[in-house]
């Protein structure tokens, strides 16, 4: 079924959870706001391009009705996740940053660049820092925010209603270890009453399989948010057929991430009813893209687009595209 025309507001809309899915071109900046009134934002796009990521967050959270974000997660300090945090903080306060701790890839200038500015935006005194472990409850009013990653660490026992043998291990072959910042990402699974959402940042296979084989530590999921954009060093069947998400959605940018190889363990996963792209992928071709109407940005001039999802309690949630000013409605589950 395509998306269509959104139903007018209902009374309940201040009970509700939003998520918008910023365009960052192929970085990540998901914005959570909850009915408690707090935000939270996972990672802050780009450095540099004119304050542009910084821009399209403010123009967001405007959108959304806040003129503050509580908290920013910052999964790993990759420049496409929190390259953008000293221009975001000057156009926007920010309460709380939340990140795995010290930077593990010095060697890499950019990614050290962005760790040293960070410091440099620390040391203000003004900011309040968590530095989160695997197992920690963040402290967000309005959901559960429970850190199942951090720094190359993972939890060591399956969340509530987890812990079945995982089956789509024996699909999955062994990957080689990674080395970057992304085996460090800080991922968390977000519950708003029985709607259960994971983001991973960039985590490697080599930590999905310690993560979920042979026990699928994590359960199932409704939303998943498609680690490191859709590129093949991420999203093992393991993880993704492991979670079997209803839906995804994948952060990708025109020219980076969603590679074919992501995407079809994607379409594959069992029960899964759409993904949704924040890009065309040229990568992908026409073979390797969702259709038109569950993409925020097509090829071509970019617009900057976005996603969001508005969820209630009950599990059920919806997905509106921006471009299209579409929505669809996914009822909570049985």
């Amino acid at each position: 079924m395509l998306p269509t025309a959104p139903l007018a507001s209902t009374p309940q809309a201040h009970s509700t959870l939003q998520i918008y899915f910023v365009d960052v071109e192929g970085g990540q900046a998901t914005l959570f706001v909850t009915p408690a009134g707090q935000s939270l934002l996972i990672d802050t796009g780009w450095p540099g391009h004119d304050g542009r990521d910084a821009d399209r967050i403010v123009a967001v959270a405007g959108k959304a009705g806040i003129s503050k974000i509580d908290f920013v997660l910052l999964t790993h300090y990759h420049q496409d996740h929190a390259g953008g945090i000293t221009q975001l903080a000057a156009k926007i306060t920010v309460g709380t940053v939340i990140d795995h701790g010290e930077n593990r890839e010095h060697t890499d200038a950019p990614t050290e660049q962005v760790w040293q500015d960070y410091q440099r935006f620390l040391a203000k005194g003004n900011i309040k820092r968590i530095i989160a472990k695997p197992g920690d409850n963040l402290p967000i009013r309005g959901i559960q925010a429970k850190v199942v990653s951090s720094d190359g660490a993972l939890i060591k026992k399956p969340l509530r209603g987890a812990g079945a043998t995982n089956m789509a291990c024996q699909s999955s072959s062994p990957y080689p270890a990674d080395k970057t910042e992304n085996l460090r990402s800080l991922g968390a699974m977000i519950t708003f009453g029985k709607l259960r959402i994971l983001d991973l940042g960039d985590l490697t296979s080599d930590k999905e399989m310690e993560l979920m084989c042979p026990l699928n530590r994590l359960g199932h999921v409704d939303i998943y948010i498609v680690s490191h954009h859709g590129w093949s060093q991420s999203g093992s069947p393991a993880l993704v057929h492991g979670i079997a998400p209803r839906v995804a959605i994948m952060d990708n940018g025109e020219t980076k991430g969603g590679s074919p190889s992501s995407w079809d363990i994607i379409r594959k996963s069992p029960g899964l009813e759409d993904l949704w792209q924040s890009h065309f992928s040229k990568e992908g071709g026409t073979a390797h893209n969702v259709a038109d109407p569950f993409i925020a940005n097509l090829a071509g001039p970019d617009a900057g687009n976005y996603l969001k999802v508005t969820a209630w309690k009950d599990g059920s949630f919806e997905v509106f595209n921006s471009r299209t000013e579409t929505s669809k409605h996914y009822a909570a589950a049985h």
